[in-house]
């Protein structure tokens, strides 16, 4: 079961929001909706489901809805019609109070512009949801002292906002949102302040905390090479709807409408894509066959090449031609014996990385686990079908801010 569900959210920012979603349910466009009645549509229909554990993405550019999305959920927005389920709570039907006990237990919030408070110094900030929890001053200096460690600001404890660089600053909104051990964190542009280097740095730092922590991250952002690096998953926002989910891979090599086709066009596929979402299987596994066993298996399923396993994992390939020749030559007695050597590559790398090995081999390239065990191949027709851009696009238009 998904933690957070957000079911056919819709909001309408005006004064008669219930009468301006009847106009919408009966076909009203979003500009109609506006120029006749004043009212704006803020989301239109729109489904999510962010699993325990992963990283989802929202993106879209401004006017989208992105923002509006991750303040449904917490509620600092109530929608005009739908359903937010977390963890098996309707937060909906919270009450005030409850809604107040809810959030402190359940998420933390990185805001873009850090949100720190100007006259408390590192510790005091991160330690500040622990504080309104009613922790003791001890227990809480002394976990906030270790998430200080933990995002690399240590000896930076009795410093203020002000003497700190933006990046440290935000480091500081990280530790703060850590600090409680939320199950989710909600991140509203949290690096788009910075600048290139620092935000890139900061994406590498959220993606090493990410694998030890394990937290829920809804991460929002107008950046689509952000949301490729840290996604597990992507929501593509347009006008307020949702034009796609999907992994990276998805997102990149299906596209769901034109809009997603424009905003993926310009993406460098060979930084972004690893093997192992591009790779195929293996045209024919060989184990412990003879040659004999080999070559009919070969002819059998229209195969030139073999991949050869055994217990200790991938041994290399072999051609129809050569164990063909082996059998004439008598020289051994199964396959493994006459597997020669070819490039492999590990499935986490990138395709940049797989492509002069894909290049350089007579074979596709063995793409090769831990275990040393054959995952699949990549061949460089298969590498060059996934780089070459896909056509039609249609241009992105930028909306009013949120």
């Amino acid at each position: 079961m998904a933690l957070i569900e957000a079911r056919h959210l819709t909001k309408i920012f005006g004064s008669s929001p219930k009468k301006a979603l009847a106009r919408l349910k009966a076909g009203a466009t979003k500009e109609q909706l506006l120029t006749e009645t004043g009212h704006t549509v803020g989301l239109h229909d729109v489904s999510i489901s962010v699993e325990r554990g992963e990283i989802f993405v929202v993106m879209g550019l401004s006017g989208s809805g992105k923002s509006t999305l991750i303040r449904h959920l917490n509620r600092l927005i109530d929608p005009t019609e739908g359903e937010i389920v977390i963890d098996g709570v309707d937060i909906l039907a919270l009450s005030i109070r409850e809604l107040e006990i809810f959030r402190r237990q359940k998420m933390a919030m990185v805001f873009q512009r850090f949100g720190l408070f100007p006259h408390r110094t590192v510790i005091e900030n991160v330690a500040y949801g622990l504080e309104i929890r009613g922790e003791s001053r001890s227990s809480r200096r002394t976990k906030a002292a270790e998430w200080v460690a933990t995002v690399g600001l240590a000896g930076y404890e009795d410093q203020y906002p002000s003497q700190l660089s933006g990046g440290m600053q935000q480091r500081v909104g990280l530790a703060r949102a850590l600090c409680t051990d939320a199950e989710i964190l909600l991140m509203d542009e949290a690096f788009s302040a910075l600048d290139p280097l620092i935000r890139s740095q900061m994406q590498d730092e959220l993606t090493e905390l990410q694998a030890r922590l394990r937290k829920t991250i809804v991460f929002i952002t107008h950046d689509l090479d952000e949301a490729l690096r840290l996604g597990d998953r992507i929501a593509i926002l347009k006008d307020g709807t949702l034009s796609q989910i999907g992994t990276p891979a998805e997102i990149l090599l299906n596209p769901a409408d034109a809009y997603v086709r424009a905003f993926v066009k310009d993406v460098n596929r060979a930084r972004v894509l690893t093997v192992d979402v591009v790779m195929k299987p293996p045209p024919l596994r060989l184990t412990d066959e003879t040659l004999e066993q080999a070559l009919a298996e070969m002819q059998r399923r229209g195969a030139e090449i073999g991949y050869v396993v055994n217990a200790g994992g991938y041994r290399g390939v072999v051609t129809r031609d050569a164990v063909s020749a082996a059998i004439a030559d008598h020289r051994a007695p199964t396959v493994d014996a006459i597997a020669i050597g070819a490039p492999s590559i590990a499935p986490g790398a990138s395709l940049a990385e797989a492509l002069p090995a894909t290049l350089s081999s007579a074979f596709p390239v063995a793409v090769i686990g831990a275990d040393g065990a054959l995952q699949g191949i990549l061949s460089a027709d298969r590498v060059g079908e996934i780089l070459t851009p896909q056509p039609e696009t249609e241009p992105l238009h930028k909306e009013a801010a949120e």
